[in-house]
């Protein structure tokens, strides 16, 4: 298992990498699947949209984009996250910020699990498939 955190242009968040670590691979094993390489990379509004429009041709912010490159049941992915749009999804939530950030962390940890949230029923799959991660990390 190899979790990174990383960053670019932007300072890293308040986490705690081994507590998180810990806790995506608590995740993973709850889906069947062992963690291999994945590589957080914490970046602004403006680097995310660079990323989107290069790789997705998409023209809009986003606060995570998942780079999958699983093999098998072993999660391996570049997952991008703007601390931005973190922030900004925090305050029309009404949640923290450290919480809106864990959700995300996650989320991009479930797609690498094959969970979808862009069809019918699916955001609803995902949501449900995040707060039960979530709870898991309070443990």
């Amino acid at each position: 298992m190899n979790i990174t955190f990383n960053t670019d242009g932007v300072a890293m968040p308040d986490i705690e990498p081994q507590r998180i670590r810990d806790w995506v691979q608590r995740v993973a094993q709850a889906h069947g699947r062992r963690v291999g390489e994945v590589n957080y990379i914490f970046v602004s509004d403006e680097r995310i949209l660079d990323i989107n429009r290069q790789f997705l041709g998409h023209d809009y912010y986003t606060d995570i984009i998942t780079f999958d490159y699983c093999e098998a049941d072993i999660l391996q992915g570049d997952l991008f996250i703007s601390l931005d749009t973190v922030r900004t999804n925090a305050e029309g939530l009404g949640v923290t910020y450290e919480q809106e950030l864990h959700r995300v962390v996650i989320h991009g940890i479930l797609h690498l699990c094959g969970i979808n949230d862009k069809g019918p029923g699916e955001r609803e799959v995902m949501e449900a498939e995040e707060n039960t991660a979530l709870a898991l990390l309070e443990v």
